[in-house]
């Protein structure tokens, strides 16, 4: 064994698989098919032991605050208001988590996500000074959730993971919603799976037990799919398996993305047809 391959095989696991997940073998001088052969052959086993992909949809699937920001500018237009949207959407999609929490925690009963951003947006209105909104601008400005645009690679990659794979929805978001957002944004779903079916926001475990319930499969036959660490890490707490879809643009440029640095997810990807080729769709 040459002291290179010694020098690698000394490496604690995780550190193992992170230069294993990003080429850097290269700095070893070991060649690729060396020593990445169990470590792909172990992913193609990931691959085709899971059934079916669900999708964190908020950021992952769609671009929220893009798509916010540029209703909000339709509505100043017509309207006159001068405010920052960027900050206006960050500030309407901070008010998520702890709205969430609310229920939760027992604060409120279970309210769908759409009356929660509508709870949101009413205080926004009063703070941004929007008063003169009428109540069908509320209402209409509200549904922007329902009509959030792809990203570019969205509609895509789901298509060809849909050759391999059961694609589902698995958001916060309530069915209605991500219905309307399928339809409009021309998202290939096989299924509209919602936490609101469970009655338990993400990351509590119930949303994805109740998904791969629902699925008719065992947990480690679902791989979930997020933009978000923490919602994969939820999954796999919940014996999921995790795909992580970096999207360095979801909340604007020159934000920090958190990495994979000890390679604890499944699979990372660039992006949904980048996630497609790894897992042979």
């Amino acid at each position: 064994m040459s002291l290179r391959q010694r020098r690698f095989d000394e490496l604690p696991n995780f550190q193992r698989r992170s230069f294993l997940k990003r080429g850097a073998l290269i700095q070893f001088g070991l060649g690729v098919g060396m020593l990445s052969h169990g470590s792909a052959r172990a992913q193609n086993s990931v691959a085709d032991t899971v059934k079916a992909l669900t999708f964190d949809v908020f950021g992952t699937v769609v671009d929220w605050r893009t798509s916010i920001i540029r209703e909000g500018q339709i509505l100043a237009a017509n309207k006159g208001f001068d405010l920052d949207w960027g900050e206006f959407a960050e500030r309407w999609r901070g008010g998520y988590g702890p709205a969430m929490n609310r229920v939760r925690t027992g604060e409120l009963p279970w309210t769908k996500i759409d009356d929660l951003h509508r709870m949101i947006l009413d205080e926004l209105i009063d703070e941004y000074g929007l008063d003169e909104l009428s109540e069908s601008e509320r209402e209409d400005f509200n549904r922007v959730w329902h009509r959030l645009i792809p990203w570019p690679d969205t509609v895509a990659g789901l298509y060809k993971l849909k050759t391999k794979y059961v694609i589902t929805t698995l958001s916060n978001g309530n069915v209605s919603l991500l219905t309307n957002m399928a339809k409009n944004a021309g998202l290939p779903w096989d299924a509209v799976l919602s936490a609101e079916l469970a009655k338990h926001y993400k990351p509590d475990p119930e949303a994805y037990l109740t998904a791969a319930e629902l699925l008719s499969l065992p947990p480690e036959q679902v791989m979930m799919v997020a933009a978000h660490p923490g919602d994969l890490r939820a999954a796999a707490r919940a014996g999921l398996r995790t795909a992580y879809v970096i999207r360095p643009l979801e909340r604007g440029p020159g934000r920090e993305v958190e990495r994979d640095e000890d390679g604890e997810f499944d699979y990372v990807a660039t992006s949904f047809i980048d996630l497609a080729t790894q897992l042979g769709a």
